[in-house]
């Protein structure tokens, strides 16, 4: 199991969303086909059929706990995968 297989996994479990790392939340995030737009410290991910934008910062090295929530919330919502697919 790749470490982005674990992330992902570690992600939907959602019992550790103060101790993912910002760089490896990017990476899965890129794998999954969204695109990176960078404002400032702001990284704005957008996806073609995918209604909301994701606007993270991070938090030191860390991502911030409420908005692995919100990714997570997304993936659910539109049965994202890995892979990028639906």
């Amino acid at each position: 199991m790749s470490k982005l297989e674990k992330l992902y996994l570690q992600l939907l479990k959602g019992n550790a969303d103060g101790n993912i790392s910002f760089q490896d939340l990017m990476t899965l995030l890129k794998r999954m086909g969204f695109k990176e737009r960078v404002k400032g410290s702001h990284h704005i991910f957008t996806k073609v059929n995918i209604d909301e934008i994701l606007n993270i910062q991070p938090k030191g090295n860390k991502a911030k706990p409420y908005q692995v929530k919100q990714i997570r919330g997304i993936i659910v919502k539109y049965k994202l995968n890995i892979d990028g697919h639906e």
